[in-house]
């Protein structure tokens, strides 16, 4: 019997205004986070990824932000519709996040320790003597040594590792159900970002909570995740398990974030860039909004909203007429297929 999601995503919306344009930058996503569970959000910068984290969290400033729409279902509650006061007791509590900047999430005046006591205040109700001791508990869970010294110090006295290790930290201290982590790796060199996504893997195994991962770094999505989305133009244009993603990919734009990265296999392999740009939000293209740097694409593509189309069965779908099963397409897939040959 398959398990119910601890988060379903049905249709998330988001648009930002400025000025008279209204622009939709995350369209009717949907997706389900089960405990345990690492789903990876991937795609190209300005895709939608962190906006969809933001919009989950409830933390994007208005204006520009409208409200966004659809659905987010944790604990049977629409978190889109329940008031700030009651989001703000599941914000950080039962839903964390963690961002990709750690030095602009710490408080800069206040130090490591009095940050931590906060959330302990805020959201565990422990003051004093036992704030500290949870704090400190905090910081060694996640392989802090010298922890005394460290409560003591401010953000700017600590390395980039150490900075997101006290962000995991305080991300963790409630023991929340889901974590949200926003490219946490980005700034920091690659023996750290080792070290971060071994400390979270850990730290998830240890108290099976949920995680979804928000990144363009695909050695990250192979080595963390169970499940992934490829996002373009704020849409979800293939989901499916991580071995679909890596050995199956379907959607031609998926293709391309393959081919044009550099593989350690294959290193004498010249690396193929994505033809074209992403168009302007201003501008987006009829039908698949991926036609007109595909070289896959059909007169079909052109025109209307493209459907999410079953590759291999329901677990691995992709928005692309390539399978829809006409024979244009099945003669289109077959030179595909012989190509990448």
């Amino acid at each position: 019997m398959t398990p119910a999601p601890i988060l379903e995503v049905k249709d998330l919306t988001t648009k930002l205004q400025i000025g008279n344009d209204i622009w939709t930058l995350v369209d009717k996503l949907n997706f389900s986070l089960y405990q345990g569970q690492t789903l990876a959000i991937v795609g190209e910068s300005g895709c939608g990824k962190s906006l969809t984290a933001l919009s989950l969290m409830r933390i994007l400033p208005r204006p520009p932000a409208l409200p966004s729409t659809g659905q987010v279902l944790y604990q049977g509650r629409n978190l889109l519709e329940i008031k700030e006061k009651e989001m703000r007791g599941i914000r950080g509590a039962k839903i964390s996040m963690i961002f990709q900047d750690p030095m602009s999430s710490l408080n800069p005046v206040f130090t490591i320790g009095d940050q931590l006591m906060e959330v302990a205040a805020l959201h565990l109700g422990l003051y004093g003597e036992e704030a500290w001791d949870h704090a400190r508990k905090a910081l060694e869970s996640v392989g802090i040594s010298s922890v005394e010294e460290r409560l003591s110090s401010y953000p700017h006295q600590l390395s980039g590792g150490l900075k997101q290790r006290v962000m995991i930290a305080m991300a963790l201290m409630c023991k929340p159900d889901i974590l949200i982590a926003d490219e946490p790796t980005t700034a920091l060199d690659v023996t750290i970002q080792a070290q971060v996504l071994e400390l979270i893997r850990t730290l998830q195994r240890e108290t099976g909570m949920a995680l979804l991962l928000i990144t363009h770094d695909m050695g990250v999505v192979a080595e963390m995740a169970d499940d992934v989305i490829v996002m373009y133009m704020a849409q979800g244009i293939e989901c499916g398990h991580v071995e679909d993603i890596f050995y199956h990919r379907a959607h031609p734009y998926t293709m391309g974030l393959f081919q044009s990265r550099p593989s350690l296999e294959h290193r004498k392999d010249k690396l193929i860039p994505i033809p074209g740009h992403v168009p302007s939000f201003k501008h987006i293209p009829n039908g698949c909004r991926f036609h007109p740097r595909c070289p896959w694409a059909m007169e079909k593509c052109r025109h209307d909203a493209i459907p999410f189309f079953s590759v291999q069965g329901d677990d691995h779908v992709a928005r692309c007429v390539l399978y829809d099963g006409t024979v244009e397409s099945m003669e289109k897939l077959r030179l595909l297929d012989s190509e990448a040959r």
